[in-house]
């Protein structure tokens, strides 16, 4: 199983995403976020914060 089905899997397990699947050829498959998914969107937004403005010290000290 690729890591991203993997990935995926788990997440609709947990509650977090929603798959959606069409009848159609070739198959096409959605995802996206549930309710309880989207209560995440706020800490995530804290996360790509705090990398816009730490991460490129984080890079430099790998160069270090």
């Amino acid at each position: 199983m690729q890591l991203l089905t993997k990935t995926l899997r788990g997440l609709e397990r947990d509650g977090l995403v929603a798959r959606t699947v069409y009848a159609e050829v070739p198959p096409r498959v959605e995802y996206g976020l549930t309710p309880l998914g989207r209560t995440l969107l706020d800490a995530i937004d804290g996360l790509i914060q705090w990398v816009d403005e730490h991460g490129r010290t984080v890079l430099k000290n790998r160069l270090d």
